[in-house]
């Protein structure tokens, strides 16, 4: 299975990858916990190369390789319905790229993360891969992967190609480390049939109509219209709410944690608040609410669009459709995340790293396959294209102006998942109010925040 999430680098972390498969939270401990043992590998040294500082080598792309025969690993975590998708890409250009061979090693994410850092130590990792955003600080501050600053100069690819948000979102300390290939988001999934019992065509998308609809479709007989879920994905849920009350996790220094503003608390008690009302059962579990969805159980559910491919592929008679997150707080925003081409450290083979910007930009570039998957595609002019619109997120593709990204501070997935994660989980359990529960996770945040400065060498 393959989740597009993609957390960041340890323990708690979701890391499935899930299209034609429901995400489950299988491998949602290792994952992280995994990475963070890699990664302490992976700063112990390493070979010099031209990757340290860049990939230049005299050598430029030109926008065809022309070098001798020469075979690529790549590696990613399309383990689930993604996976043929990207197989279909990888031997399209295999068949019109004959001088290199590119051969896939997909692996789980929680096994990526780990295996990473010890293979490139080892001079035996891949000359290109795929990893996530929210990922990339980490991995660049281990030397894992290298600055792609010329990648995108010799591809030609510029921010007005891609959305923006993403594009800057690729930037660690000045440099960039990722090329992205894609973009997900959460989304919305309602039930037509149970809206149509409560004289709904659709659901509005500001609070607040968007509670008084669920209360509609309460009182119509659809029960607990809208299950908060305790685990996952509870905090990206915080989190989209938290931008759309004007807040931010981490501050603009990253070195303190401000999810328990006033925006969270906003955002914490608006969540809590679907258990008190009865519009949500109390302790639902991680993904129930997504499989109560999928049995007509609740008729509406906020998970991402990599959901898409399994509710298409549905045989229970589900009749669905999705939008956008509703606007909660004062502004529309939705937690995103992206699928990011990186390069390893390289072993000097200067053919190996010009096939390897012919296979980027030819992925990028030919990402509408990619899109059937269930994904967004980053680049504007495979999203803007007649063929895109007729794919089901092409809705939320609509609103790209309002995708929100993690920030590039190393280890904090880690932190998230300690301390931002269980207030979430505390508060919609009931244990805490939201108030103590944010305060007391900030203050431990911050302090692991610290800690990772000298960890990450930042």
């Amino acid at each position: 299975m393959s989740d597009h999430s993609g957390r960041s680098d340890n323990a708690a972390d979701p890391r499935l990858d899930v299209v034609n498969a429901g995400l489950s939270r299988r491998g949602f401990l290792g994952a992280g916990a995994a990475a963070g043992a890699g990664l302490l590998l992976a700063g112990c040294g390493g070979g010099k190369s031209a990757g340290d500082t860049g990939t230049s080598s005299g050598k430029k792309f030109t926008g065809t390789y022309t070098g001798p025969h020469v075979a690529l690993a790549y590696w990613n975590g399309f383990t689930g319905g993604d996976g043929p998708h990207m197989r279909k890409m990888v031997d399209d250009f295999n068949a019109k790229n004959p001088k290199i061979k590119v051969t896939m090693n997909t692996i789980q994410w929680s096994d990526f993360y780990q295996k990473l850092p010890a293979a490139v130590l080892a001079g035996k990792g891949p000359d290109v891969a795929i990893m996530h955003e929210d990922q990339l600080s980490t991995f660049a501050a281990r030397k894992t992967i290298i600055p792609l600053d010329d990648v995108v100069t010799e591809l030609k690819f510029q921010e007005s190609d891609f959305i923006p948000a993403i594009w800057k979102a690729g930037i660690y300390q000045g440099k960039r480390f990722g090329i992205p290939l894609d973009v997900h988001s959460l989304a919305q999934y309602y039930n037509k049939a149970s809206l149509q019992k409560a004289g709904l065509t659709t659901l509005p998308d500001k609070d607040p109509d968007f509670s008084s609809s669920l209360d509609k479709l309460s009182a119509a007989g659809v029960g607990q219209p809208f299950w908060m879920p305790v685990h996952w994905p509870s905090h990206l849920m915080f989190l989209s709410l938290l931008w759309q009350n004007g807040g931010e996790p981490y501050d603009t220094a990253n070195s303190k944690a401000t999810f328990d503003s006033d925006a969270g608390m906003k955002a914490l008690t608006w969540m809590v608040d679907q258990v008190k009302k009865g519009r949500s059962p109390k302790n639902v579990a991680a993904d129930s609410q997504y499989t109560a969805f999928k049995n007509g159980k609740d008729a509406v559910t906020w998970d991402g669009i990599w959901q898409i491919n399994d509710l298409k592929s549905t045989t229970n008679g589900l009749s669905w459709d999705l939008s956008f997150i509703p606007q909660i707080g004062d502004t529309l925003a939705s937690w995103s995340n992206s699928h990011n081409f990186v390069l390893p450290k390289a072993k000097g083979d200067d053919n190996k790293v010009l096939a390897a910007k012919a296979f980027i930009s030819y992925i990028s570039k030919q990402s509408l396959e990619w899109a059937k998957s269930g994904m967004i595609p980053a680049r504007n002019s495979v999203r803007d294209s007649p063929e895109f619109k007729t794919l089901p997120q092409a809705k939320i593709a609509e609103h790209v102006d309002a995708l929100h990204f993690m920030p590039q501070i190393p280890g904090i997935g880690d932190v998230g998942a300690q301390t931002l994660e269980v207030a979430v989980q505390k508060a919609v359990l009931g244990q805490q109010d939201p108030k103590t529960a944010l305060s007391s996770a900030a203050g431990q945040a911050s302090k692991l925040m610290e800690a990772n400065k000298s960890k990450f060498g930042g």
